[in-house]
């Protein structure tokens, strides 16, 4: 037996104002957009905002009264993107939340359903997401490629 060990690389920030201006706009775009979540019984809502070489796009989460039929903020985007922009890479996607019910500002992070549509989607792009995660206020998280949040994925490789 082997003992093998796994570290993830990533950047703290204090808050919005320590990072590079296009970042704190897509960030400040992901912040603005979950007022745009259906979040009627969670009241959790959740914003995306991904850059592209085209432009920004935005994704919600959509709650369902049957719950496993909604969809995260993440996923929303992923779709909404891929619709579009067919083909294109994602070069960075900020998320952000608002919690109706209590705080809103430490750092959220996607869900593990998220973490493999995102994975695969950054497969596809064939190049590294960058992943920037905050609340409405407080420290944000900057994470150099999805694969970071996924150790020991599913992936395209396990299905040839």
């Amino acid at each position: 037996m082997s003992e093998k060990k796994i570290q993830i690389d990533y950047e703290l920030y204090a808050d919005i104002s320590e990072l590079s201006a296009a970042d704190a706009e897509l960030l400040a775009e992901a912040r603005k957009v979950t007022s745009q979540a259906y979040a009627p019984y969670s009241h959790f809502r959740v914003g995306a905002a991904a850059r592209t070489e085209k432009g920004i796009v935005h994704g919600t989460n959509q709650e369902n009264a049957s719950y496993p039929v909604g969809i995260c903020a993440e996923r929303t985007l992923l779709s909404t993107a891929s619709s579009i922009f067919p083909g294109l890479a994602i070069d960075v996607m900020a998320v952000s939340y608002h919690n109706e019910n209590g705080d809103s500002s430490t750092p959220v992070s996607p869900c593990g359903m998220c973490r493999q549509a995102l994975l695969e989607y950054e497969g596809r792009g064939g190049k590294p997401m960058r992943m920037i995660l905050s609340g409405q206020t407080g420290e944000v998280i900057v994470v150099k490629s999805v694969s970071d949040l996924l150790p020991f994925a599913f992936s395209e490789k396990q299905l040839k």
